[in-house]
């Protein structure tokens, strides 16, 4: 005979489940996931700014932005703040929806580049410039493996790629080189730093992104979340 359970309607056995019915595992996965976002965008900003105290070239977002921040003597964090809210505002005519991954990238790269900056010394030597540039790549590998693996949407210059991508219907290859091209000239023309970083970064990030993606994945939760804005392909890499 089956046993008749005693025990009111939407009852979970204790220890699986917390005060509100919601499983622990995923409650659980969503702490790592908000936690691996806020540190994978501090570190972003962080390794943009040890690019810019090597002084042998910038990503190519950093190069505008450089540009533009010698242009009007603001700077390079607040700079990329404002870039990054003009790029969202294209993401309305491309109807793109935006995550909290996607707004929090706007603010917290700009404000962590300026505050590692600020507390980091200028440099001269090579010897020292050299290490800065190869921490800076390696470190945005993990900050980008650890931001995409939370899985709250891309940032506003990937949605742009993305969004472009969808429109148009050229590969996301052909759109993210359109860009980052168009991005470079025109950093470069306003003064931004176009060196060997430049070069090194755009050889390496790709690999270092995909080894960190595999290392900091986090299965997704059945049911989704009202925070993560779909869409986002694996395939199109962080460009802040």
């Amino acid at each position: 005979m089956d046993e008749v359970s005693t025990h009111p309607p939407g009852w979970h056995a204790p220890g699986h489940y917390d005060h509100r019915g919601c499983p622990l595992a995923t409650r659980d996965r969503f702490g790592r996931r908000l936690i691996q976002l806020y540190v994978g965008l501090t570190l972003y900003g962080t390794s943009s700014a040890l690019l810019v105290r090597s002084g042998l070239g910038l990503e190519p977002w950093g190069v505008l932005h450089q540009g533009l921040a010698r242009l009007t003597g603001l700077t390079i964090g607040v700079v990329s703040i404002i870039v990054g809210a003009a790029v969202l505002l294209l993401w309305i005519p491309l109807r793109q929806r935006p995550g909290l991954g996607t707004v929090s990238n706007v603010f917290l790269v700009g404000i962590a580049m300026d505050g590692t900056l600020a507390l980091s010394p200028d440099v001269r030597s090579l010897a020292v410039r050299l290490p800065l540039l190869l921490a800076g790549i390696v470190l945005n590998g993990v900050a980008t493996g650890l931001y995409i693996s939370a899985r709250f949407g891309p940032g506003p210059r990937d949605g742009l790629m993305t969004g472009l991508h969808r429109r148009t219907g050229r590969s996301i290859r052909s759109m993210r080189t359109a860009i980052e091209v168009a991005v470079v000239a025109t950093g470069f023309v306003l003064g931004g730093t176009v060196g060997i970083g430049t070069l090194l970064y755009a050889l390496s990030i790709g690999p270092l992104a995909q080894l960190f993606l595999r290392v900091f994945d986090v299965p997704p939760a059945s049911g989704g979340s009202t925070v993560v804005a779909g869409g986002q392909p694996r395939r199109a890499i962080l460009r802040r």
